[in-house]
């Protein structure tokens, strides 16, 4: 909602569309007697418009209600509940837009059945409250469901970066002096490298913009990927000329879902320049026609694009659904700290549907017979480790091609990372991935997390499976009970 008058209109709109129901008029009717026009009437219950003094009166006098019933910002008590939503900061927060819903038609839905809509709303809030979700979660997790939704490929911003890439010739393998010019001849920047832990900043602060300047501070920590990512990523935001934007790496100067929105278009862009499209396409498709799965060539394939895994994981979630028409898979970016057993998912997207695998809010134990998981857990020191498994589950009866690269995080103190695509396998994936029949990749049976795991024999168990043994007791108390009905009956 934007503002005071915004509120006014909305509540205006509702209380004319509930005066007009009360007579069991149409908007047609409505019209008929007031001599408004049918269009007009609608736009004022969408709170699109507010009618002047003279059409308040007359909407008043038809409807056989007064002046002031109609003008108040007071709501009856069948609206009450309407009240808090339109107060809050709901409409601002859920970029409605994005997903195609007229935020007046979402009005005109809960006007229709306040209690229960507004009932269900709270429900969602508190269940964000109990699991700890807070409004920085809240709108990455719209932003993943708005990536989900146009699976992760953005054609626009994919020909801005190829139009851009071949006019400024940039390298096969671009480097941070490559964009370093770009942004300094191109966009006036200036770009210095230094300490920010003198300033008291934590390592994980990579950069910082400085509008007023056009200042960009690079923490001199950063690897040569690292701050390539973050110079390309900086051209994105030039380019694509995106405005609010974050002034960070990594995130810390929250401001509205929008920043984050023109931030991961951003990150789209660099994604895009660092790692072309077409090449890439041709490479995967080629590497996919392989009979066996080679950990060795799948390396050497990112390393022919960059050092970077995590940045060629990604952008294989950008290419695959687009072009080789593999749309059911999930990508996931697991840490793990340095003396510490827990397991993190910090990043995940599922593409045509939720898939099995996916982050866990309640502190649950995620299956340690995950590919990714097994090879954070064993990664040595400085060692790079990929591997692939057809991870198969029990209780959907699904089947994943996994393939998954851990690594020492070089920017964190001790903390590894292991990056993941996971690739539903049916007749489609199965007919584009050769090696994915192939007896070189081990098939695993796996859950989700112990907690609610049905594997009996599993030899990494790390909690007993607590919520799957309740759905068990709740079936065999329903069954107990209905053998008591049928013999007392």
């Amino acid at each position: 909602m934007n503002g005071e008058s915004d509120y006014i209109k909305t509540v205006f709109g509702l209380k004319l569309k509930q005066q007009r129901q009360k007579k069991n008029w149409s908007l047609q009717d409505l019209a008929n007697e007031t001599g408004l026009s049918k269009s007009y009437l609608n736009e004022i219950e969408n709170g699109k418009k507010y009618p002047k003094h003279d059409k308040i009166i007359q909407l008043s006098e038809s409807l056989k209600c007064t002046y002031d019933e109609l003008v108040s910002t007071k709501l009856d008590k069948s609206l009450t509940p309407f009240t808090e939503i339109l107060q809050s900061d709901f409409f601002k927060e859920i970029p409605l837009d994005l997903f195609g819903i007229n935020k007046n038609n979402l009005i005109s839905i809960i006007s229709d059945a306040p209690k229960k809509v507004t009932a269900f709303i709270n429900t969602l809030i508190e269940i964000s409250q109990n699991y700890n979700l807070g409004k920085e979660r809240f709108y990455f997790a719209v932003l993943r469901s708005f990536q989900e939704l146009y699976d992760n490929y953005f054609p626009e911003i994919e020909e801005k970066a190829k139009q851009y890439f071949y006019e400024h010739q940039i390298s096969a393998k671009p480097n941070s002096a490559d964009f370093e010019k770009i942004l300094i001849n191109q966009f006036n920047y200036e770009l210095k490298s230094l300490s920010l832990d003198q300033y008291g900043a934590s390592g994980k602060l990579r950069s910082l913009f400085i509008p007023e300047k056009n200042l960009l501070l690079l923490n001199e920590l950063l690897d040569e990927d690292q701050k390539t990512f973050i110079l390309a990523k900086e051209i994105g935001f030039n380019i694509l000329e995106l405005n609010p934007r974050p002034n960070t790496y990594s995130w810390l100067d929250f401001t509205s879902f929008e920043s984050l929105l023109n931030n991961y278009y951003a990150s789209y862009f660099a994604g895009c320049l660092l790692i072309p499209k077409e090449k890439l396409t041709e490479e995967v498709s080629d590497f996919f026609q392989n009979q066996d799965w080679n950990p060795k060539k799948f390396e050497k394939l990112i390393e022919d694009f960059t050092n970077s895994p995590e940045t060629f994981y990604y952008r294989l979630t950008n290419i695959l659904p687009a072009d080789l028409g593999i749309k059911d898979l999930f990508y996931l970016c697991f840490t793990k700290k340095k003396n510490s057993d827990k397991i993190q998912i910090l990043k995940e997207l599922h593409l045509n549907q939720q898939q099995a695998p996916h982050a866990n809010s309640t502190n649950e134990h995620y299956c340690r017979r995950w590919i990714a998981v097994k090879n954070l857990a064993n990664l040595k020191e400085n060692e790079k480790v990929t591997d692939a498994q057809i991870s198969h589950y029990k209780d959907s009866g699904l089947s994943y091609l996994v393939i998954s690269t851990s690594q020492k995080n070089p920017f964190s103190d001790g903390t590894n990372r292991s990056y993941c695509l996971g690739i539903l396998l049916n007749s489609n994936s199965l007919k584009k991935i050769k090696f994915s029949k192939s007896e070189s990749v081990k098939t695993v049976n796996v859950g989700v997390t112990c907690e609610t795991c049905s594997i009996s024999d599993c030899e990494v168990r790390k909690a007993p499976p607590i919520r799957l043994e309740k759905e068990i007791f709740n079936e065999d108390m329903k069954r107990a009970i209905e053998k008591i009905r049928k013999e007392v009956i």
